[in-house]
């Protein structure tokens, strides 16, 4: 198992759309942790390259992960939401696609990798095994214990559990109807049920951003953390300026469907007021017809337009370079749980 052969238990998380780079990964990779890539939004061959990019630069074990394709929503249930925002900005064409689906699969399994993590949804049985003939271990993103049996069904070697801390969209398998009152799980219950209910290691994703975070996800049973908006401010990501400089302000966290039509956590902004209560869920078409009015904020250096995902810990990001992030944070870890002990035995 990967995991077990780690200097630091601190996996990268994957962060599509542009702040997840090669550079990123292998600093993270380099400093004893795992790295992972990114492949949501890229093509097969935009994969394969960013793939070849890492190789070039490590000779250590790297991830890779892959969004789960769901089911196209029905014109008719965002017609009037995307009739709402074409009153005042530029919209792209909504579109279903499964993001290279079956391509990104072959791809892994002619040239594997040591561990492919999933998102949105977990691979069939058959699928895993592929991945398991070729080499590879299966990570799967879970937000709830039956997502968690779905996967330890399917032959997963490790879940991720995510928290409702953690920013950027939901891992979930299916996204609920906007209307559903359903309330996700906090990362600390989450594990305690996952490691209470399965005996695969979980890897705790959610909110994380010191050495106390890791030291309390150790003691809670998992056997590492996924750290992504830690790393957002890190000059290996490919973090926007925009985010950058909103990631430093102490504006709280929300989610939202607002911008891609499915539960995402961002910093709040004045698209997220005016338009969160109405956003259905319609993912990705949503986040095509957005794509273009997002971009345009981007390049004019307005963050109220534009989607700013980051955990709710966010305001304790730090500009360090990756490697120097990671070593600082297992340092803290190391301190902590060591904090910890001494209280026990001072207490007993």
């Amino acid at each position: 198992m990967i995991i077990d052969h780690l200097d630091v238990p601190i996996a990268l998380a994957p962060m599509a759309g542009g702040p997840s780079t090669p550079e990123l990964a292998v600093a993270v990779t380099e400093a004893g942790g795992f790295g992972q890539l990114a492949t949501g939004y890229l093509s097969a061959t935009d994969t394969a390259a960013r793939i070849a990019a890492t190789r070039a630069a490590t000779d250590k074990p790297f991830g890779v992960n892959l969004f789960v394709p769901g089911r196209a929503t029905p014109a008719a249930g965002i017609a009037d939401y995307l009739a709402e925002l074409g009153t005042t900005h530029e919209l792209g064409e909504p579109k279903f696609d499964t993001d290279d689906w079956d391509a990104k699969l072959d791809l892994l399994v002619a040239d594997p990798v040591a561990a492919v993590s999933f998102a949105f949804g977990c691979p069939d049985a058959a699928q895993i095994a592929r991945l398991h003939a070729a080499g590879s271990e299966a990570w799967v993103t879970v937000t709830s214990v039956h997502e968690a049996r779905i996967a330890v069904d399917a032959g997963a070697d490790v879940l991720i559990a995510q928290g409702a801390e953690a920013g950027g969209h939901r891992a979930t398998f299916v996204d609920q109807p906007a209307d559903d009152p359903i309330d996700p799980l906090g990362l600390l219950a989450l594990v305690q049920l996952l490691t209470t209910t399965t005996d695969l290691p979980v890897v705790a994703a959610g909110g994380i951003t010191t050495g106390r975070g890791i030291a309390a996800m150790l003691a809670a049973g998992a056997v590492a953390v996924q750290l992504g908006t830690a790393f957002l401010r890190c000059p290996e990501a490919g973090t926007n300026q925009v985010h950058r400089a909103a990631l430093t302000t102490d504006t709280p966290t929300m989610l939202t469907r607002a911008f891609t039509g499915r539960r995402a956590r961002g910093l709040r902004n004045r698209f997220l007021f005016e338009h969160t209560a109405t956003a259905p869920a319609g993912y990705p078409e949503i986040h095509y017809a957005t794509a273009p009015l997002r971009a345009a904020a981007r390049a004019a250096g307005n963050p109220d337009e534009t989607n700013l995902w980051a955990g709710q810990t966010h305001t304790l990001t730090t500009e360090l370079p990756a490697g120097e992030l990671v070593r600082a944070l297992a340092a803290d870890t190391k301190s902590a749980l060591e904090k910890a002990l001494s209280r026990r035995i001072q207490a007993c």
